[in-house]
């Protein structure tokens, strides 16, 4: 799969401190996933179902929910190097056995790394919601990435969305409710789901926040 011409994340500076780049160096060789290379979910977590959470931020939400579901392999994907050396302190200072981290474009991780249905679920937390028209083709969800993520869940597994955007949320309920793959819509917020800072910011500005899941026929 070629690398998609359109980012559906912003490359923001790569200012990282000290404590996130000693956190790299010190545990990303137990922690981080090569990208050279596919691997298995299920061989990294045998028995386990295993979640994809794509663009895991600094972390906050990620670790809490990983050490709430220790029975449950967690995957995050995120592509900036402050992101993941915040979360690879938190993995060493909570003793969170059950999370790998991979450095790398979710469309790239899904295409070429990983084999179909070996994933159980995939989080999508807040994803950019690129608010202006020119810049909708960059949004994540399109129905190209929902033919891709639907060849890599399980029957029956699921994707479930937050978005603080309701123009975007009316965006995902559009794309999924044309595509014959999926079913679902609209859920109250689940409660291994943690509201971050960055949530609770939007809140405060009255934002409205919608959480979506669909399953895979």
């Amino acid at each position: 799969m070629e690398r998609p011409s359109n980012r559906s994340f912003k490359l923001r500076g790569a200012r990282i401190t000290q404590a996130q780049a000693t956190a790299i160096a010190k545990y990303g060789e137990s922690y981080l996933l090569p990208t050279d290379q596919p691997f298995d979910p299920r061989e990294l977590f045998p028995g386990q179902p295993v979640i994809m959470e794509i663009g895991t931020g600094m972390g906050e939400a990620t670790a809490q929910i990983a050490l709430s579901l220790p029975e449950t392999g967690f995957i995050g994907v995120e592509v900036h190097r402050p992101g993941i050396g915040a979360l690879l302190a938190r993995i060493a200072q909570e003793e969170i056995s059950n999370l790998r981290l991979i450095r790398e474009d979710a469309h790239i991780v899904l295409g070429n790394l990983i084999p179909d249905k070996s994933l159980d679920a995939i989080h999508l937390y807040f994803p950019d919601p690129w608010p202006k028209s020119k810049h909708w083709k960059r949004r994540i969800i399109q129905s190209e990435f929902l033919e891709l993520v639907s060849r890599k869940i399980k029957k029956g597994g699921y994707v479930h969305i937050a978005t603080d955007w309701v123009p975007y949320a009316e965006w995902i309920q559009k794309h999924f409710a044309s595509s014959e793959l999926f079913e679902g819509g609209e859920i109250s917020k689940p409660e291994f789901r943690p509201e971050t800072r960055f949530e609770g910011q939007g809140i405060k500005k009255g934002h409205r926040v919608t959480d979506l899941l669909y399953r895979v026929k």
